[in-house]
């Protein structure tokens, strides 16, 4: 089993971490950033100049029924979006900020734009390329009638010679939906529910596993009507929250501005990683979360907008370039404002810490002020509840950040006194007692730091316990939805490597794994989850850069001919037909 995970490391280490920079800086970044510069010159900012008109068309007054697909463009849109707004603009903004300080959401927004070119490439592409399979719609409702995606136009764009390219971006992205995109989230509900409701986890594991199960079995018809309607609840859930807390603390909105915008080019007010002049870690952060929000380059969004209703691929094209716009420039900036104006970013507050937790590190500040890890003193000695170290030795810390004093009691009444056992994950005062949990100030990062901002910004009006309610009912729902358009993303893989009846094998398959995710230990699945995510990755880069010239020429014979005139009078036609049936 050692040998295994170490493996597992190596390959992480490979995919994400090579060559590194302050640790973050991965060639896997480097990749997906250039090709977001290459693609917004190749195409002249198109995400400048039509977003506009991808507004337009998501609205649905250009929607023709009788074109080729399953779902309208608005279906298509939050099904992709189900997949990308999720715990990562809750989680992913709290990290960069604790990690890159306030200065990392403003290369989130960069990444963002850049993002928005790589969307509506692949997702033009997807369209430009995929296979109608049941054009008369005799097809089963679980099969779908069209299929498409990266597989299909590295295979098909590229040529016959490029297959094998194609079939293992079709495996690795099939392995990334049993585990980043099911395992992982099923994992995450669970362990909230349990937390907070003392539920266990195989009782809830049953219960999603089954509304997953529904939902997907009824194939992306379906999952485009539930996530028609979940996505725009769970966004307007934490929007809402989001803007009164915003707008209640209005007058420190403009420091807020002028604070990431400052320490984006000059970082010094990072928690755990910046220190004055670490500009990579901070750049590297909000990139690295960015990308990973929005998932642009990623390959899995296409599919779900592969299924829309159109013949023409630019009209899907624009569509998707509200993705990233929503996900990440709207979503997580709010997130980032809750965090910044409410001040929880930087401000330890009372915390338990269970000393068997992966959240206790052991640090030291280095030359560039960054706080590094590594391996502590077997034991660290606490007197009247402060840690005393020798000189050269490392900090206990909470999130990688040195905690003050310990007390072992939930009200702190009552400093610890005794020694930390940092390898058996307990603490023992003078008399012997042990203890697994103590209890101190910390600051906190991830889902708990957001939680924090809402509780806190929501206290003043007296709905501190509504604010937490809200960040745990989003992950909720963002968990579940997020495994639901995983599940599509997966069956339309299957269905290029094994044809139809790879299908309903493929959704059991699915359901069973959500369930393994909401009971198991998920520290490995994760990362083999990320390597896989990591490894589909580059497949799908060198199609969208070998293709360029495709998307370009679609994209200007789309534009000459205005295809979408004729459909607003399609449209016009089938609804006040719709309205005299009614009538009849």
């Amino acid at each position: 089993m050692e040998t295994f995970e170490h493996i597992v490391e190596r390959l992480e280490y490979f995919v994400w971490s090579w060559p590194e920079i302050g640790g973050e800086l991965s060639f896997i970044v480097l990749a997906l950033l250039g090709t977001g510069v290459f693609l917004t010159l190749r195409l002249a900012f198109v995400q400048l100049r039509y977003l506009g008109h991808g507004i337009a068309v998501t609205t649905g007054k250009y929607d023709d029924p009788d074109e080729p697909g399953d779902v309208p463009h608005f279906q298509a849109l939050t099904t992709a979006l189900s997949a990308t707004v999720g715990i990562g603009n809750i989680a992913g903004v709290a990290i960069a900020i604790h990690w890159g300080g306030p200065g990392a959401l403003f290369w989130m927004w960069v990444t963002a734009l850049l993002g928005m070119a790589v969307k509506y490439s692949e997702v033009t592409l997807a369209q430009h390329y995929r296979v109608v399979e049941f054009p008369d719609g005799d097809g089963k409702a679980w099969e779908g009638s069209v299929s498409g995606g990266p597989m299909y136009y590295i295979e098909k764009g590229l040529g016959p010679a490029w297959k094998p390219l194609a079939v293992f971006f079709a495996g690795a992205l099939m392995i990334t939906s049993f585990l980043t995109g099911n395992a992982v989230q099923a994992n995450t509900v669970a362990d909230i529910v349990n937390t907070e409701f003392g539920i266990a986890t195989w009782i809830t594991g049953l219960i999603t596993a089954a509304v997953v199960g529904m939902v997907i079995i009824g194939g992306i018809g379906r999952i485009g009507k539930v996530t028609g309607v979940l996505a725009p609840a769970m966004a307007l859930i934490y929007v809402l929250g989001a803007l009164v807390i915003i707008f209640a603390n209005i007058t420190e909105v403009p420091a807020a501005f002028a604070l990431i915008l400052t320490e984006a080019f000059n970082p010094s007010a990072g928690v755990a990683g910046t220190g004055t002049g670490v500009f990579l870690l901070t750049m590297m952060w909000g990139v690295r979360r960015g990308l990973f929000s929005n998932e642009a380059g990623q390959g899995s969004a296409p599919i779900a907008h592969a299924a829309a209703k159109t013949d023409e691929p630019v009209s899907e094209g624009v569509v998707a370039l509200l993705e990233p716009l929503i996900d990440t420039i709207i979503i997580c900036t709010m997130t980032g404002l809750v965090i910044l104006t409410t001040g929880v970013w930087n401000t330890p507050i009372p915390t338990a810490m269970d000393l068997g937790s992966g959240d206790i590190t052991y640090v030291a500040p280095d030359e560039r002020g960054v706080f590094a890890g590594g391996e502590p003193e077997a034991e660290i000695f606490v007197e009247g509840g402060i840690p005393r170290y020798e000189e050269g030795e490392r900090a206990f810390a909470w999130h990688d950040v040195a905690v003050e004093q310990l007390w072992i009691d939930e009200d702190r009444t009552t400093p610890f006194s005794g020694r930390i056992l940092t390898g058996e994950g307990q603490a023992v005062d003078a008399e012997g007692n042990a203890y697994t949990m103590l209890f101190g100030d910390a600051v906190e990062t991830a889902a708990p730091l957001t939680s924090a901002a809402f509780e806190l910004g929501l206290g003043q009006f007296g709905l501190g316990g509504l604010g937490k309610l809200i960040v745990l009912v989003s992950v909720l729902l963002f968990a579940i939805s997020t495994s639901i358009s995983w599940s599509y993303y997966g069956d339309r893989c299957a269905n290029y490597l094994f044809g139809s009846k790879g299908i309903l094998p493929f959704k059991a398959v699915f359901v069973v794994m959500h369930f393994v995710g909401a009971v198991a230990s998920l520290a490995t699945i994760w990362i083999i989850g990320d390597i896989a995510l990591g490894m589909v990755t580059f497949p799908n880069l060198i199609a969208l850069i070998m293709l360029s010239g495709v998307v370009a020429k679609l994209t200007k014979s789309y534009f000459e001919r205005k295809p979408w005139i004729e459909n607003a009078e399609v449209h016009k036609r089938v609804v006040a037909e719709k309205k005299a049936g009614k009538q009849k």
